[in-house]
């Protein structure tokens, strides 16, 4: 109580009142394939029956009532990996033989949603204020999503970003025609045709950022004690994506956190 939620300090009481989860399914699993996935208070558990996945829900509720939680029904469901479900922005299913992880229609919708609100807001925006404001929507979003099946996904926003910013010129300049709007406010550059910039700034396309599979990092390593390791690691992603080069060397030398 008292937490304003999305404060740094709830992420940490979350894990703090969670933390035993784990260790109880395992007391009462010992030698079944039960899996615990927790991101502070969003959590997954696999079981291989709908039966234990019952009554998984049940040892949890009871070690929640202990600590004066209990489950959210809205976000709480039972459901087979072919109908797929949704876990922290992304859709997980199982199609035929293959695992997908997606964004989730939910996260697109946000995102749609975030783009429209902002174009409205800046109907009497110059080029660049626009693309300012929506340049770290933009990157922040596809950097979240580039290490899953996001390619599809990447290709219909980009189409979705082309039509509210068609429309935006448009609406500016009702009395001009087609080709005076776009040699207004896109360019040619390389083989692209429709880029939307200025003389300082270009508009980002979700499809601009590569779909990169997230490599794990050696648990067993230390960041004092293997800093070659960590330091090899970091020049790799820093080539890959430049732009996350600052937060990158902060999580990579930070001191270990405690319970995490």
């Amino acid at each position: 109580m008292g937490t304003p939620q999305g404060g740094l300090v709830s992420p940490i009481l979350a894990n703090m009142a969670l933390d035993g989860i784990e260790e109880t399914l395992s007391k009462h699993f010992p030698k079944m394939k039960v899996y615990f996935i927790r991101y502070a208070d969003d959590f997954v558990v696999t079981a291989p029956t709908e039966e234990i996945a019952n009554e998984i829900r049940e040892i949890i509720r009871a070690f929640l009532i202990i600590r004066g939680l209990e489950l959210s029904p809205e976000k709480t469901k039972i459901t087979h990996i072919s109908e797929g479900f949704d876990f922290l922005g992304w859709n997980i299913r199982k199609f035929n033989a293959t695992y997908l992880t997606q964004p989730s229609k939910k996260s697109v919708e946000s995102i749609t949603q975030k783009i429209r609100s902002i174009v409205r807001k800046g109907r009497a925006w110059t080029q660049d204020e626009l693309i300012k404001a929506l340049n770290p929507i933009i990157r922040g979003w596809a950097n979240y999503h580039r290490h899953i099946v996001a390619k599809k996904t990447f290709k219909k926003l980009d189409a979705y970003l082309w039509t509210v910013t068609w429309r935006w010129a448009q609406r500016r300049h009702s009395n001009k025609g087609r080709k005076w709007i776009v040699g207004r406010y896109w360019q040619q550059e390389g083989n692209r045709n429709w880029v939307f910039q200025t003389q300082e700034n270009k508009l980002l396309l979700f499809s601009d950022f590569t779909i990169r599979r997230h490599a794990m990092p050696k648990l067993e390593m230390n960041p004092y004690l293997d800093r070659k390791y960590f330091l090899e690691r970091k020049e790799r992603i820093k080539r890959q994506t430049p732009w996350i080069q600052t937060r990158v060397s902060f999580f990579a030398f930070r001191r270990p956190a405690i319970g995490l």
